[in-house]
């Protein structure tokens, strides 16, 4: 507990900081007198609205107050040195990995085993983000997936054939990089490849051999060759298409969430990507010829990264049997079809397509492909189903890391600097390795 401690002291020393003079950072997190009091939800949709209502009705007695709004470490830690933390706690699985580490969450395990939640209808990888030491601290709730998405008719336009955009060879891909970018004088005018670098550098680190990371967290692998050889070619594609800055301005620059997307408008050839935006690029241009595949490792497998959301029960709540009943709720698997279905239901009435729900609960897949699902008018939705569902189980996951933020911004950090041309990739991800074990050092103190 010292680590949560030294934590809660930083951060909350921050948080008040920056909060003088202003309401209380914890005021809008003061659980309710009776019920339960969630922190990082949401209500944007029927995945949500149907499910938070599905356990309203079952437990009529129990109020549910949702703050909405993204997971705020320090506010968490706040309220937590206040003895006052919310009911649940609802974030990305990575941010709840390092609370996990720091013992600001609680084991499920009795949890799960008094409401007799089979565990083996959740993604392996999906649970191995929220067990640390053999215990689960965690129910995981959405599961996203990298695939690769290329532009079929910028590519030939570049007289490329579509086929031929893979990652497996880092040589070829390379030149194809050359060839589909556009590069006038200064400008860049379209990205022919965009490795998406920081953020997919746990993905190309394994297509080349190599994890971020020992299997329990706890050992940092960020020198190693295969990793510095992959942040040095994911960043000299960036570099062979102008540099950081021209390549972010363009990128800064797309419509990504409208009808004018850089897939539409032919500005970029192809990347990797999480699965949600194939949904996105169905709805805004369905007209537009972009294929879906797998990223693929040096040897030519499939692989993917996976990551997602996940509800965890902070130490020192009231009644930690109601909130566990909460989550138990919200990721069963009937729970997930009923949401799925209203969530169809309302689209069609606005005469757009249904996409799929993809989970981490495997039982509750099954039955929405199986039930819900059917063929859609959007060749790239049909595409894309077919790719992300295989990729569901093949995908690897990072464990959990105790000052997991930090470790993140390690190497992300290191990345960025190559990218800028602060530091060779050797250099940064040495500097990483030491300010990565240095945070997980202080995390297990």
């Amino acid at each position: 507990m010292s680590s949560l401690r030294t934590a809660i002291a930083a951060l909350t020393c921050t948080a008040l900081l920056a909060c003088a003079g202003c309401g209380g950072v914890g005021a809008a997190l003061t659980p309710e007198t009776a019920g339960l009091t969630t922190m990082g939800f949401g209500l944007p949709d029927e995945h949500a609205t149907a499910r938070v209502a599905a356990y309203r009705a079952a437990h009529p007695e129990t109020p549910v107050r949702i703050v909405e709004g993204a997971f705020d470490a320090q506010q968490f830690l706040s309220s937590v040195a206040a003895g006052r933390p919310p009911d649940l706690v609802y974030a990305d699985r990575t941010t709840l990995g390092g609370f996990i580490a720091r013992g600001a969450l609680q084991p499920l395990d009795d949890c799960v085993r008094r409401h007799r939640v089979d565990l083996g209808q959740f993604r392996s990888a999906a649970l191995g983000q929220l067990t640390y030491q053999g215990r689960l601290y965690g129910l995981p709730e959405f599961n996203l997936v990298r695939v690769l998405l290329v532009g079929e008719d910028t590519v030939r336009a570049a007289g490329v054939a579509p086929e031929r955009v893979s990652t497996t060879d880092w040589g070829a891909l390379a030149e194809l990089t050359d060839r589909l970018s556009e590069v006038d004088g200064n400008r860049l005018r379209r990205i022919g490849f965009d490795p998406k670098v920081p953020e997919f550098l746990p993905l190309w680190a394994k297509a080349n051999g190599a994890d971020l990371v020992s299997p329990d967290g706890r050992t940092p692998r960020l020198d190693d060759p295969r990793v510095v050889e992959a942040v040095a070619f994911t960043t000299d594609l960036v570099r062979r298409q102008g540099g950081w800055p021209v390549f972010k301005a363009l990128r800064d620059s797309f419509d990504t969430h409208g009808a004018r997307n850089e897939f539409a408008t032919g500005q970029e050839a192809a990347r990797p990507m999480e699965n949600w935006y194939i949904n996105t690029l169905a709805n805004n241009s369905p007209k537009a010829a972009v294929s879906v595949r797998p990223f693929t490792d040096r040897q030519g497998n499939p692989i993917s990264y996976a990551s997602g959301s996940a509800w965890g029960i902070p130490v020192g709540v009231r009644d930690p049997a109601k909130a566990c009943e909460f989550a138990v709720t919200m990721t069963a698997a009937d729970t997930w079809f009923a949401a799925a279905k209203a969530r169809k239901e309302a689209l069609a009435r606005k005469g757009r397509p249904y996409s799929g729900t993809y989970t981490a609960n495997r039982v509750a897949d099954g039955r929405i492909f199986a039930e819900l699902y059917s063929a859609a008018s959007v060749p790239l939705i049909d595409a894309g189903v077919r790719v992300v569902l295989d990729l569901q189980d093949k995908a690897f996951a990072l464990p959990v890391v105790p000052a997991g933020l930090e470790f993140t911004q390690a190497y992300e950090g290191a990345a960025h600097r190559v990218l800028t041309g602060a530091q060779d990739p050797a250099g940064a991800m040495r500097q990483a390795q030491r300010e990565a074990e240095l945070a997980i050092e202080r995390a297990r103190r």
